[in-house]
């Protein structure tokens, strides 16, 4: 299947990206979800820990760690003799990871993560043990929500994002902007949304392409003049 160009999109902000365009019902979105957390750990210097929580109401989340840590705690626990070229776990099933990170002292940053159909399918838990370097990934992810708000570099009082940090907000961003687009191309097939969703879905499986491009080619359509 076929995709957007993604010029020179990062790895955290195209793996954002491209779970927006994803059909909700392709076999490895847990995987996808795994890359964006990883991608969060080791991209963003104020996390330590990125949880994503695919079914909230109970409690369980796939943790990921930032590599640095991870070869931390690796390396406080290994055993006397153990080789230091050993593959290091950043990945691991953690459940009520969120309710223990309060007791961790940890700060969190909470991002919705969706997929195609316009659902939020996880949320993305960024933890961190700086409050003050967290701060301006709220202030970011809530300024993605509404251009109406003070966006990080607005606020002079906060400290600036770094790389990994503007590659989160610039991807959220656009995430949320091929929402929209889906969304709007469903209001414009019309009937039930689900049903409207699996015309678009299979629009986009026979001519090979993906979500977001369906959804412009039925925006252009209907709503530009011929």
């Amino acid at each position: 299947m076929t995709s957007r160009s993604v010029g020179t999109r990062q790895p955290l902000a195209e793996a954002i990206v491209a779970l927006a365009e994803t059909p909700d019902d392709v076999p490895d979105v847990h995987e996808r979800l795994e890359r964006v957390s990883q991608f969060a750990a080791d991209r963003i210097g104020a996390v330590d820990y990125a949880a994503v929580s695919e079914r909230p109401g109970d409690g369980s989340c796939t943790v990921a760690m930032s590599g640095e840590l991870a070869a931390a705690v690796s390396g406080a626990s290994a055993a006397p003799g153990t080789p230091d070229e050993q593959p290091v776990a950043t990945t691991m099933t953690w459940p009520n990871f969120r309710h223990e990170a309060a007791g961790m002292g940890l700060s969190i940053v909470s991002v919705p993560l969706f997929t195609g159909s316009g659902a939020a399918r996880a949320t993305l838990d960024l933890y961190g043990h700086d409050a003050a370097a967290m701060a301006p990934l709220t202030v970011g992810i809530c300024a993605a929500y509404d251009p109406d708000l003070p966006s990080p570099v607005d606020k002079a009082e906060l400290r600036p994002l770094d790389d990994g940090g503007e590659e989160l907000i610039a991807g959220f961003a656009e995430a949320l902007s091929v929402r929209a687009t889906i969304q709007l191309a469903l209001a414009l097939i019309g009937g039930p949304e689900e049903d409207a969703y699996l015309t678009l879905r299979l629009d986009a499986a026979q001519q090979g392409i993906s979500l977001s491009d369906a959804a412009s080619a039925v925006i252009s359509s209907r709503l530009l003049p011929a």
